[in-house]
C-alpha cells in the first residue's frame, strides 16, 4: 500500500509551510529518512522578534525522530536562514523541534517520559544515546517548564537545605507546602541565596505569602525578615525541624550518660534504646514499671526524655497563649550546663519560640516537608549523585517541579499518560 507524503506529514506533525517531499528507506543502515522542504514564497520570520525578514541562505539539518518498526527515523530539511535588521542572521524555527535540539519534540517527549521512571544513565543505555544527549533533553525540558511558570501566588512556602554531594555542599530548596512542588533551587544556603528568590517576586506575590516554614538557620530567617511583610508572624519552625533538633540533643545525652555509667560498671541502659523511643501508651504494663524505675536512675536522660515527650504534646494545644506558657514552663526546668546538649537545645528553642508558636497557630503541617525530604532522597539515589549544583537543581525541578516539560503541541500526541 502506497502512503502519500501528506500522510507522513501528519504523522510527523509537520505543518505548513513545511511538507514531506520524500521518504527513503535504507535497509543496510536500518533507517527511515523523511525529507522535508519549505514551500517557495513562504513568509519567513525572525525567531527572536517575529519580524518578517528576507531569506539569507539555507542550512541542512537533521533530527532524530521516533523509531519505525525498529528502524531509526531521521527528519532532514534545508532550513532557511533570514537576515533580521535587529538580530542579524538567524535560523528560522521549525514546528517539529525546538531550537538547538538535534531531536524532534516527539522524540524528546518519549525520553522525558522515560526520565521520569529511570536515571539518565539507564535512559542513555535504553535509547542508545550519549549521557550528555539525555541530560541535554532534561535541561531543555526544565527550561521550558520554568519559562511556562505563571505569575502565581503561593500562600504557604517551605524553605530547606539539602546536600547535593559530600563535604557540606548545599543547595536551598523553596517549595509550595500545599502542593509539594519545588519553586526554586538556589546555590548554597546563604542570605543572598534566598534573597535572590524573594527579589524575583512581585509585591503582590510577597504579600500573598501567609507562612514560611523553615528550620532555624539564621540566613533563612534574616532573608525572610528583610523581604516578607509581617514576617515575624509568618515564620514557622514546624514540628519536623523542632523534633529533629530535640532528637539529636537527646541522642547526645544518651551517649554521654551511657558512657559514664559503663565506666562505673553500671549496664542499666543496655538494650533500652527502644524503650526511650516508644510512646508510653505502647509499652506493656510490665515494661512501664521497669521503665519508670530506669528513669529514676538516669537523671539526665530522664529530663531530656521528659522535655522531648512534652514538646510533642504541646503541638496539639489549641491556643497560642497556652502553647507559650507550656513551652516556657517546660524550658525553665532544664538545668543550665554548658556541656549538656539538652539545655543547649532548650536555649535554642527558647530563642526561636515565636516561630514555633506561629507554626502551631497557623496549623503548619510537617507532612509536606517530610514528603519533600523523602522525594529529595529518592532523587539523589535515582540520579546516582550530582556532579554540580546546576545538575542537582535540574533534577529537583524535573522530578518535583510539577511542570509541563514537553514541546508545544507534543504532549497530547506522543506521551502515554492518561
Amino acid at each position: 500500500m502506497h502512503i502519500p507524503t501528506t500522510d507522513f506529514g501528519q504523522l510527523l506533525d509537520i505543518k505548513a509551510p513545511w511538507r514531506v517531499s520524500k521518504v527513503t528507506l535504507t535497509h543496510k543502515e536500518k533507517q527511515v529518512q523523511f525529507e522535508v522542504v519549505c514551500e517557495e514564497g513562504a513568509e519567513l520570520t525572525c525567531p527572536e522578534c517575529g519580524a518578517v525578514c528576507p531569506g539569507y541562505d539555507h542550512r541542512t539539518r537533521k533530527w532524530r525522530h521516533l523509531d519505525v518498526c525498529r528502524y531509526q527515523s531521521v527528519v532532514i530539511a534545508d532550513v532557511p536562514r533570514v537576515k533580521c535588521r535587529k538580530h542579524g542572521v538567524r535560523t528560522v524555527s521549525v514546528s517539529w523541534a525546538d531550537r538547538r535540539s538535534r531531536f524532534t519534540g516527539a522524540y524528546e517527549a518519549l525520553v522525558i517520559d522515560w526520565l521520569k521512571e529511570a536515571s539518565v544513565s539507564a535512559v542513555s543505555r535504553l535509547m542508545g544515546l550519549s549521557w550528555n544527549a539525555v541530560d541535554g533533553i532534561m535541561q531543555r525540558a526544565v527550561k521550558r517548564g520554568l519559562a511556562r511558570r505563571q505569575e502565581q501566588t503561593v500562600a504557604q512556602i517551605g524553605v530547606d537545605e539539602t546536600s547535593f554531594r559530600r563535604r557540606h555542599n548545599y543547595v536551598t530548596i523553596v517549595s509550595d507546602t500545599q502542593s509539594g512542588t519545588v519553586l526554586y533551587v538556589g546555590e548554597d544556603r546563604k542570605i543572598s541565596t534566598l534573597t535572590d528568590w524573594y527579589e524575583g517576586l512581585s509585591s503582590e506575590q510577597l504579600n500573598a505569602i501567609n507562612s514560611v516554614s523553615m528550620d532555624m538557620w539564621p540566613a533563612y530567617i534574616s532573608a525572610t525578615l528583610g523581604h516578607v511583610p509581617d514576617a515575624e508572624k509568618k515564620i514557622a519552625f514546624d514540628r519536623f525541624h523542632v523534633a529533629k533538633h530535640l532528637g539529636e540533643a537527646f541522642d547526645k545525652v544518651c551517649q554521654q550518660e551511657h558512657k559514664a555509667l559503663m565506666k562505673e560498671g553500671v549496664e542499666d541502659l543496655k538494650g533500652t534504646k527502644y524503650d526511650w523511643l516508644t510512646a508510653l501508651g505502647n509499652l506493656s504494663r510490665k515494661k512501664q514499671i521497669s521503665f519508670k524505675k530506669l528513669r529514676s536512675g538516669t537523671k539526665k536522660m530522664a529530663r531530656a526524655w521528659d522535655l522531648k515527650r512534652t514538646a510533642s504534646h504541646l503541638w496539639h494545644y489549641p491556643s497560642g497563649t497556652w502553647v507559650k506558657k507550656g513551652w516556657e514552663e517546660r524550658l525553665s526546668r532544664t538545668v543550665p550546663c554548658p556541656l549538656d546538649p539538652m539545655p543547649s537545645a532548650a536555649r535554642t528553642i527558647k530563642n526561636h519560640l515565636s516561630g514555633i508558636i506561629n507554626a502551631i497557630v497557623l496549623n503548619i503541617s510537617n507532612g509536606s516537608a517530610e514528603g519533600l525530604h523523602s522525594r529529595v532522597k529518592t532523587i539523589k539515589v535515582h540520579c546516582r549523585g550530582f556532579h554540580n549544583r546546576q545538575r542537582s537543581a535540574n533534577a529537583f525541578h524535573f522530578h518535583s517541579g510539577g511542570r509541563d516539560f514537553y514541546s508545544v503541541g507534543v504532549s497530547a500526541m506522543y506521551t502515554y499518560q492518561n
